[in-house]
């Protein structure tokens, strides 16, 4: 475990390797200055840094998967695996962990545009240049001290801006996903219908599918199915 004389650098070369196992990836850094909302550490201070956690494509769910079979099922079971991941190591390193799904709720979208120069997609979710809509934000680890930068941020250049055909908006039977945004109650009314239930609830998300960035880290059909009824809830 990290010494008191060990280097920053060290502290995320090791929660690297506590959470490799895991499928979790640090995804970026937040550092905060005086003028920043940092978010609170346990004991009540504002954080000086944070460091995203999640997965890279399916990077997660082998792990998940194998967790799940020896758990009862929650209402949230991701959430919950996620919290039984992030939190002991949030323990073992003298960290604070956020989580997407609990209070207090913390701004990930923001953090992520933040750390790694992401923008979102006509479906709402961050697209990365390499892995596409196929990654997610699972946690955060705030420390008191600043941290090494993982990567300096993407260049503004979004994909979706360079996308000529845009299939994602052509693609949705709902008519859901639109250039000015995602419309939530459309997708799920859809989903109910019998259309819904052959097309996108079996292989998941059409217009998601369409999307021609990072198909080499989309989901596997086990993973698409639970994240599409998950949506129905």
């Amino acid at each position: 475990m990290t010494g008191p004389v060990a280097s920053h650098f060290d502290v995320l070369n090791e929660l690297r390797a506590a959470l490799a196992p895991h499928g979790v990836f640090l995804r970026g850094v937040v550092n905060f200055s005086k003028d920043d909302a940092a978010p609170l550490l346990r004991d009540g201070t504002p954080a000086g840094g944070v460091v995203l956690l999640g997965n890279v494509g399916g990077s997660i769910w082998p792990a998940f998967e194998r967790w799940r079979a020896a758990m009862p099922d929650g209402d949230n079971p991701l959430d919950d695996w996620s919290k039984a991941v992030i939190e002991p190591v949030a323990h073992l390193f003298g960290a604070t962990a956020y989580f997407p799904s609990a209070p207090p709720w913390q701004p990930f979208q923001q953090w992520a545009m933040r750390a790694e120069g992401l923008k979102a997609s006509p479906l709402g979710i961050l697209i990365h240049p390499a892995y596409g809509l196929w990654h997610g934000y699972r946690g955060a680890l705030g420390f008191e001290h600043s941290l090494p930068v993982l990567a300096p941020p993407l260049p503004a250049r979004h994909p979706c801006d360079h996308c000529p055909d845009k299939p994602c908006l052509s693609t949705c039977p709902a008519d859901a996903v639109l250039s000015s945004g995602f419309q939530l109650a459309p997708c799920r009314s859809h989903l109910k219908t019998g259309a819904g239930q052959a097309g996108c609830m079996q292989g998941g998300c059409l217009a998601r599918n369409a999307c021609p960035v990072g198909i080499d880290y989309r989901y596997s059909t086990e993973q698409l199915r639970f994240h599409m009824a998950a949506l129905t809830l």
